[in-house]
């Protein structure tokens, strides 16, 4: 979908959504994070309007006040990711820090969950090398032959994290490497202002939006409060990174995107999604035109506030999240408890 579009309503939800992700039976899953409400439900399959804990209401049981009861090992704690594969499974990232803050030990973990069954079927979790405290894991993908998985870590202090998945295997690359790292002396707005907590502290998410080339030669990536996307090959990650070496050399700069949220480059193309955050929109660049391509927009809604993660389904609809980071109580102490967020579709414009 390229040109202009427009957005339609999917679903409203009581609780701050941040992933979506559509398999390619079109089934639509949803996630919502413990960042300023406990919510009741982490991971929720979207049927007829209805939020329905997925895989089961078990692996939904853990609860802020229940931490010391319930193992974090095996339960969503703070839920910020979902993919379907296109393969038959559902993968949830749970980087277990609740409030983007102290990281519940054994509770970070990659979780694939079979679709035919609706059963797990394999966890991976991440030891302190791979998740240290300060982390926050965000999201992410897999490589084309379904072998590799590529996370950022959007925390303090921001990396990738490559891993083997039949082997269980993590290494985090790219540890503090600028391009990884929020910007020196940029600030992220809304509504025109720049966004401060209470206590004065901006924005502050290091390497979060990412995503393969459709390829599979190339992962992306870019941090929120950053405003560069940069590249490196999928093999440099998968080969050198994950034996320990260093890969930095091989990062590229591929121009300027603005400050984003997710990224998503549809199904068999070159173009680049972005979640404009500071515009209320959803822009759209042309990679094949080089890193001086500008992006272009391709709808502004006063509704898509702050659009995060985007999903494409098996007919090219594009879905997009608004988590309303702005309204919550990260940045307005009087938020409400439960701050409604929203699910949209992308619909193309006659």
């Amino acid at each position: 979908m390229s040109g202009k579009a427009s957005i339609e309503l999917v679903a409203e939800f009581g609780h701050q959504v941040t992933g979506v992700s559509v398999s390619e039976t079109k089934r639509i899953f949803v996630n919502f994070p413990r960042w300023t409400e406990d919510t009741a439900i982490s991971v929720a399959e979207l049927k007829d309007g209805e939020v329905i804990p997925y895989p089961d209401t078990e692996w939904n049981a853990w609860r802020n006040a229940k931490k010391d009861e319930i193992t974090p090992n095996d339960h969503w704690v703070c839920v910020q990711s979902v993919v379907a594969d296109q393969r038959g499974s559902l993968w949830v990232l749970d980087p277990a820090a609740p409030a983007q803050s102290h990281l519940v030990d054994k509770g970070p973990k990659l979780v694939r969950i079979d679709l035919a069954s609706d059963k797990v079927a394999q966890v991976i979790a991440f030891d302190e090398d791979a998740a240290p405290q300060g982390s926050y894991l965000n999201d992410v993908r897999f490589s084309n032959d379904g072998k590799y998985a590529f996370i950022t870590d959007s925390g303090v202090k921001g990396a990738l994290l490559v891993v083997d998945i039949a082997a269980g295997k993590t290494a985090r690359v790219l540890d503090g490497h600028p391009s990884t790292q929020m910007k020196k002396g940029l600030n992220v707005k809304a509504d025109g202002k720049i966004l401060r907590r209470p206590d004065g502290r901006g924005v502050e998410f290091s390497a979060d939006g990412i995503e393969l080339s459709s390829d599979g030669k190339y992962l992306y990536w870019q941090a929120i409060k950053g405003d560069e996307l940069y590249r490196i090959r999928a093999d440099a990650l998968t080969g050198a990174g994950l034996r320990g070496e260093d890969v930095s050399a091989q990062v590229e700069h591929y121009g300027v995107n603005g400050v984003n949220d997710g990224l998503l480059i549809a199904r068999g193309t070159e173009d680049m999604y972005l979640t404009s955050v500071q515009d209320n929109a959803i822009k759209l660049r042309k990679l094949a035109e080089g890193p001086q391509a500008a992006a272009q927009t391709v709808v502004q809604d006063e509704r898509l506030r702050w659009p995060d993660t985007f999903s494409q389904g098996p007919d090219g609809t594009i879905y997009v999240t608004t988590s309303h980071i702005q309204d919550s109580a990260f940045f307005k102490p009087d938020a409400p408890a439960a701050l409604p967020t929203q699910l949209w579709r992308l619909k193309r414009e006659a």
